[in-house]
């Protein structure tokens, strides 16, 4: 019996040591990225470490943790570096494996994934930016097993036509975009209502939220797209849903000075946000500016989401230094509202809200700074 004991207490402090060691390796492991980042930072001098993530705040460790609403999604734009770029700056690299840990429902990429729309560019130029971004960021997303959704940019397959009108001026890029996505369409992990145009325009239903994605990679979306988006919001899975989401590369009203012109901005921009208000859109998503800001204008949020990627652009209006963001947006259901936690990934710090101009007026309108825009604690 006095073996047997000694040999139970012997086994017990073992497999108490092997679990202390465990979860120790798991905790070193889960701070990895957050601590490479970190080394990234000249002295941590921006750093700004605020709540600890707990489950009901998911966050990277050492990050500012929002309290998660019914459903949570991570929003990232504009991803790519110089024409023919096949890798991408460190931020963007170091961003993916963090998205995880926000724990989000949904990611969505607001287009300009690869760094296209230069007629110069070969097939094999253009497949390689592809698998480039396949490599460093559809296979991280897919072993997370992360659904996610995106929108075509303009430097992804730009859908402007050749002035001859006969075919798209940057064919290539649109055949090889259809290509690679018509053999990664079920890494999206997404339940699609209508894929006939996919990767450039498509519906899907997530977490009883109605999604539409429109080809904005141009400056007009085509008379026969915009029927068909009439016909898609109008639809019971639409219409029942719990709140209806649109995004699209191009916004509706300039934000950033340099893009402050015809091209950069959507045609016809208060007709199709008439469109989308008509349908009791909630909120309209979109990139290309390389500037966040929270907007909005009549009853439609517009969430212009910045860049991830190389050139980060300033405000029109604003004095504040361009940044590199990512957003978790958090929304409640029942209330019919939305709140976004931006961050600086360069700094890991939170975008104060309050320090972006309260109105931007571009050359097609002006758009007005969300009153709420994180949710209050």
């Amino acid at each position: 019996m006095k073996f047997n004991r000694r040999y139970f207490l012997i086994s017990l402090g073992s497999a108490l040591g092997l679990a202390f060691n465990s979860c120790k390796n798991f905790q070193q492991t889960k701070t990895t990225n957050v601590e490479n980042f970190k080394s990234q930072i000249p002295g941590n001098q921006t750093f700004n470490p605020s709540e600890i993530s707990t489950p009901s705040t998911p966050a990277p460790p050492g990050m500012f943790a929002p309290k998660q609403g019914d459903i949570r999604l991570v929003v990232i734009s504009d991803l790519n570096s110089s024409y023919g770029s096949t890798t991408y700056q460190q931020q963007v690299e170091k961003t993916i494996p963090l998205i995880s840990e926000w724990q989000p429902d949904l990611l969505l990429c607001a287009g300009d994934m690869i760094a296209g729309q230069k007629l110069s560019l070969t097939e094999e130029n253009i497949q390689a930016m592809w698998n480039g971004f396949d490599r460093y960021i559809v296979t991280p997303l897919h072993q997370a097993k992360q659904p996610f959704a995106i929108t075509i940019g303009n430097h992804d397959a730009s859908g402007y036509f050749k002035k001859s009108g006969d075919g798209y001026k940057y064919e290539k890029e649109r055949r090889q975009a259809q290509l690679y996505w018509s053999k990664h369409q079920n890494d999206l992990n997404i339940n699609f209502l209508e894929a006939d145009g996919f990767p450039f325009y498509y519906s899907f239903l997530h977490k009883e939220i109605f999604y539409l994605i429109w080809d904005a990679s141009m400056l007009r979306i085509p008379k026969q797209q915009l029927e068909w988006v009439e016909k898609s919001l109008a639809s019971s899975q639409a219409q029942t849903a719990k709140m209806r989401i649109v995004m699209g590369h191009l916004p509706f009203y300039a934000v950033a000075p340099t893009k402050n012109k015809i091209g950069d901005v959507l045609a016809k921009a208060d007709e199709l946000r008439t469109i989308l208000e008509k349908y009791n859109v909630h909120l309209y998503i979109s990139g290309h500016h390389h500037a966040y800001f929270p907007g909005y204008k009549g009853n439609l949020k517009l969430l212009y989401s910045g860049a991830l990627g190389s050139g980060p652009r300033t405000l029109i209006g604003s004095n504040l230094s361009p940044r590199n963001t990512l957003t978790v947006v958090d929304i409640n259901l029942e209330e019919n509202k939305s709140f976004y936690t931006t961050y600086d990934m360069n700094t890991l710090a939170v975008v104060n809200p309050q320090e972006l101009p309260e109105k931007i007026t571009g050359l097609n309108g002006w758009v007005l700074r969300e009153k709420e825009v994180m949710l209050p604690s």
